[in-house]
C-alpha cells in the first residue's frame, strides 16, 4: 500500500509549489487574457499564469485530500489577556472534508466561550462590503449572527498599544465562505472587537 501524506506534508508540498510558481519555475502557458491571440500578444500574461499554475496544482491537492480523506484541519492557538484557546481550523489552501465541518461545529461553543470572556468592554464591529467598512454593534447582534452560523473561527492582531480580535461567524464549506464564492450556500460574518475609541484594521 503506498504512503498516505498527512495534512501537515501537503500544506508543505502546497507551500513548495506556491513559492516554485511565484518565482515563474512553473507557468501554465495555454492561458489567455481575452482570447484573442492578436490582443493577448501584447498583454502580460506571466502573473496570471503563475497564479493559473498553483490553482490547478492546488485543486489536484483538493482531489487527492478527498481520495484519500485527508483533512484539512490544523490546530491553532491564541492567547488574549493571558487565556489561551486551542481550536481547530481549516487551512487557507486545503478544503474541508465532511468530518472536518463537524469537528468546527463542536469546537463553536468553546470558541464563543473564550470570545465572550476576552472582549468585554470591547467595542464591537461588524464588517460589511467585503471589509472595507464597520459598522459598530452590541454583544446581542453578535449573539443573534452566532446562532445563526454553523461554525467559527478567530485571530488576533496585536501591538503594544492595539489589540483586535476578530471573529469569523461561518457556515457551509470554509474555503468558500471566506470570499463568499458559493453564497448563499457557504459564507461568513466577521466581528471585530477592539479597545473603546479605536477602529479595526482587519
Amino acid at each position: 500500500m503506498s504512503k498516505v501524506y498527512t495534512t501537515e506534508q501537503l500544506i508543505q508540498i502546497l507551500r513548495s509549489e506556491r513559492q516554485a510558481c511565484l518565482t515563474g519555475k512553473r507557468l501554465k502557458l495555454a492561458i489567455t487574457v481575452s482570447g484573442n491571440p492578436i490582443i493577448d500578444q501584447f498583454i502580460r500574461t506571466d502573473g496570471l499564469q503563475k497564479f493559473s499554475a498553483y490553482q490547478d496544482f492546488k485543486a489536484t491537492i483538493h482531489e487527492y485530500q478527498k481520495e484519500h480523506q485527508v483533512s484539512g484541519i490544523v490546530w491553532r492557538e491564541v492567547t488574549v489577556k493571558g487565556k489561551t484557546l486551542r481550536y481547530p481550523e481549516v487551512d487557507a489552501q486545503l478544503i474541508a472534508l465532511p468530518g472536518d465541518i463537524e469537528v468546527l461545529k463542536t469546537a463553536k461553543n468553546s470558541i464563543l466561550e473564550f470570545w465572550n470572556e476576552v472582549t468585554v468592554g470591547m467595542d464591537l464591529y461588524l464588517s460589511f462590503n467585503h471589509g472595507k467598512e464597520h459598522q459598530l454593534i452590541i454583544k446581542d447582534d453578535v449573539d443573534r449572527i452566532a446562532h445563526r452560523t454553523e461554525w467559527t473561527s478567530l485571530w488576533k492582531s496585536e501591538n503594544s498599544n492595539f489589540l483586535e480580535i476578530t471573529l469569523q461567524l461561518g457556515w457551509g464549506k470554509p474555503e468558500d465562505a471566506c470570499y463568499k464564492r458559493e453564497f448563499p450556500t457557504s459564507g461568513s460574518e466577521y466581528i471585530h472587537a477592539v479597545n473603546p475609541g479605536n477602529r479595526p484594521i482587519g
